[in-house]
Order: structure tokens, then C-alpha cells, then sequence
């Protein structure tokens, strides 16, 4: 309770010069946050992919080497017990192997897409950030607001208490205004709850308490969408979409791998050289021998149980599959970029109306105010208008948050979201 207190009370105070910022949070996340830490583990091990493939390419050198204990019974000649040893040395170079050759684009596009991979987990780096960000401050602003109607509703509770010790209204004023007041505390606890919650979740990213947060300048306003026509943004996230690009790689290893299957059918070329001796301590050999070869070693492969053909058929199907799951992803990068779209045009339209209900409540407010003051109103009427202005104040806030991420989820659709963008959201906030 005595650090949500604490919360509180800073909740009010003026944002300070150390309030650390929507940048400052990110570049936090960026070194402690465990998901994105796992994403560039995964970008290191797939840079080893183009390695892996190549290898196939290149030469293979091999040593060898033995020593045996032999026995030797030759007929008409007494039996001897001798010991022999060898080494030699094996190179062999690829000359012709397509399973190999495709192995080594299929490589390089592995490692093009661990690219892709930890370039989308960094665009969802910065969303997660921001959503966990813009969830603070919004459970901050319920909070400013629920503490401003509970003392509100304090201050109504004491000029009905007054009012009925004079006679001027009845006890039922009084129920209504502890009614409401009770209420408004209730609410402030769940604020205050929430506010810890949101904390704690944007704590989870950073790796700590990410402390104070600077908060969206007062008057701040939003730019509409560029291009503002959401079919535009739709074609673009279906081409440039992270989900679309990941699919794209996906469908070209898929590719490969068929063609990979299929030439377990063609021959394979290697040229082999090696290089030995040996050595045998008996009677009847020469006690050492050096040998040394090159050639091209060929092999064509006639029957494999079936094994060639079956493979080829699944990879040929898996391939269909990544068809298929390219064109899903165009598909859901379109519409999420048209929800995007709509998330912030129809946002900053709500954003319009909620300014203007806040105008009106608060003119509403004083108007009952004043009537009840000369009895025209009754103390319920204020206390609906209390409770009006509180709502429509989170709800603007709320609007105002949920249109800021409905931009970034916009450029996030579209594949263009990076640090950039942050700069350009972090300029709304307060210093």
C-alpha cells in the first residue's frame, strides 16, 4: 500500500528532467529484454547456415592409421606373429554434386532468413515497448482521473453533510454523495492496482523498474496516415510485410529442398587423391610400402528402395504447403494493415469527439453545480457529472494511446517500422 501510495502521489507531480523517455525505455529493452536476446542468439546460429551449405563445395581431407598385431600360418612354412602399421592421407574435392549445390543456396537463404527473423523480432521489440509503455501511462492517467473524482466526490459529500445539518436537503443527498465517494475509492484501488500491473509488465521487458515516464505532451496532435488510402497500405504490407518476406524464404528453401531430393537420382564426380605407407615387420613382405593415387571417382545411384522417389514427393508437397503459407501471409499482412489503417483514422476521429465531450461535460459539471448551489439541481446530478467527466477523461486517454499504436502497428504491417519511428512518437512526449 505505502508504494502505491508513493505511485500516486508522484502520478501528480510534475514530470522531472530524470523521466526517462519512449527511446530510453527501448534502448533498455534492447539490452535486457530475454525474447529479443533469444532472436539474436537465433540470428548467430543462422549465420552459420551459408557456412554449413558451402562446406559441401569444398574439399575433404582425412587421416588415417593403424596398428595391428598379426598372426600368420602360410602352408609348409612355420607360423610367424608380426606386427604391421599404416597411415595415409585422403583428399577428396566435390567435382560434381547437386544435392550439395543446392545445399549451399539453401544456405545462404537460411541465413538471409535469420535475417529477416531478428529484424521482425526488433520491429516487435519497439511494438511491445510501446504498447507496455503506453499502458503505463494510461493507467496512470485512470489514476489521475479516479483521484480527482474521488476528491470531488469528497468535497460533494461534505457540502451535502453541511446542507443536511442545516436543513436545506435531505439524509438522501448524504447516501448518494457516501455512495459515490465509496465508490470512487473503490476505483481508486483498482487504479492504483493497475498501474502496478502495468509496471511490473513493462519491468518484465527492460529487466527492472523502468521508474518515472515521461508522458504525452498536453494539446499533442496527430498526423493522419500518408498515403490516406488504406488499400495503398495494404499492397504494401503484402509485399513488404515481415510475415511476407518470411514466407518468401520459406517457399525458396522449400524449392531447393525438392530439387535437392530429386538429384538423388544424378551421378556424382569426385576427384580423390590419397597417399600412404605402411609398414609390416615379417619375412615374407617387403617391410614398408609407399603408395599414392589420384583419380575421379564416379557413382550413379540405380535403386534406393524407393527412398529417392518418396522424398521427392514430400518435398514436393511441403513445398505446395509453403505456397500456401505465403499467400496466407500476404493475406493477413493486408488486413492487418487495413485495421491499422482504420485503428488510427477512426481513432483520431474519436479522439475529436471525446475533446468535444470532455468540453461538454465539464461545461455540464459547472452548470449543475451552479443549480444545485441555487436549488434547481439536486446533488445526484452533480454526481453523475462528476462521474461523466471522469469516464469521458479516460476514454480520451485511452483513444489517444490506442491511435499512437495503431500507427506504429500501421508501419509494423507494412514492414517499415524501426527506431525512426520511435523518434517521431518520443517528440510527443514531455521533456
Amino acid at each position: 500500500m505505502k508504494r502505491n501510495l508513493i505511485l500516486c502521489v508522484a502520478s501528480l507531480l510534475p514530470m522531472t528532467a530524470a523521466a526517462a523517455d519512449l527511446l530510453d525505455v527501448y534502448h533498455r529493452a534492447q539490452a535486457n529484454d530475454a525474447e529479443f536476446a533469444a532472436a539474436r542468439a537465433e540470428l548467430l546460429a543462422g549465420q552459420e547456415a551459408v557456412v554449413q551449405g558451402r562446406a559441401g563445395l569444398l574439399p575433404e581431407v582425412a587421416l588415417t592409421g593403424n596398428v595391428t598385431r598379426n598372426r600368420s600360418e602360410p602352408d609348409g612354412l612355420p607360423s610367424e606373429r608380426f606386427n604391421s602399421n599404416a597411415w595415409g592421407v585422403q583428399l577428396t574435392q566435390p567435382v560434381f554434386r547437386m544435392q550439395n549445390i543446392v545445399a549451399a543456396r539453401q544456405g545462404e537463404l537460411r541465413t538471409d532468413l535469420a535475417g529477416v527473423l531478428f529484424e521482425q523480432a526488433r520491429q516487435d521489440l519497439i511494438l511491445r515497448v510501446s504498447e507496455a509503455y503506453f499502458e503505463v501511462l494510461n493507467a496512470q492517467d485512470a489514476l489521475d482521473a479516479v483521484l480527482r473524482l474521488r476528491e470531488a466526490a469528497e468535497e460533494q459529500l461534505e457540502i451535502a453533510r453541511t446542507s443536511f445539518d442545516v436543513g436545506t436537503v435531505t439524509i438522501t443527498d448524504v447516501h448518494e454523495a457516501q455512495s459515490r465517494f465509496d465508490l470512487a475509492n473503490a476505483q481508486v484501488i483498482a487504479a492504483e492496482s493497475a498501474l502496478d500491473v502495468a509496471r511490473d509488465a513493462l519491468a518484465r521487458i527492460v529487466g527492472d523498474d523502468p521508474g518515472e515516464l515521461a508522458r504525452l505532451r498536453e494539446g499533442m496532435s496527430l498526423v493522419a496516415p500518408r498515403p490516406a488510402d488504406a488499400a495503398r497500405w495494404a499492397a504494401s504490407a503484402a509485399e513488404g510485410g515481415f510475415g511476407v518476406r518470411t514466407g518468401l524464404l520459406q517457399q525458396q528453401i522449400a524449392a531447393r529442398e525438392v530439387e535437392r531430393a530429386r538429384a538423388g537420382h544424378l551421378p556424382t564426380v569426385d576427384l580423390v587423391a590419397t597417399h600412404g605407407r605402411s609398414n609390416r615387420q615379417n619375412n615374407f613382405a617387403s617391410p614398408r610400402t609407399e603408395t599414392s593415387t589420384i583419380g575421379l571417382q564416379f557413382n550413379l545411384p540405380l535403386y534406393a528402395g524407393g527412398r529417392v522417389s518418396s522424398v521427392s514427393r514430400e518435398t514436393a508437397a511441403l513445398k505446395m504447403r509453403a505456397d500456401s503459407e505465403l499467400e496466407s501471409a500476404r493475406r493477413a499482412a493486408a488486413l492487418a494493415a487495413r485495421e491499422a489503417y482504420l485503428g488510427v483514422t477512426s481513432g483520431m476521429a474519436r479522439i475529436r469527439a471525446l475533446e468535444a465531450a470532455e468540453v461538454s461535460s465539464l461545461s455540464a459539471l459547472d452548470a449543475n453545480r451552479l443549480g444545485y448551489e441555487v436549488g434547481v439541481r439536486i446533488n445526484i446530478d452533480v454526481l453523475n457529472s462528476l462521474t461523466q467527466l471522469a469516464e469521458t477523461r479516460q476514454e480520451l486517454a485511452r483513444a489517444r494511446y490506442d491511435t499512437l499504436l495503431a500507427q506504429l502497428r500501421l508501419k509494423a504491417a507494412a514492414g517499415t517500422l524501426d527506431e525512426a519511428e520511435l523518434q517521431t512518437l518520443n517528440a510527443m512526449l514531455e521533456p
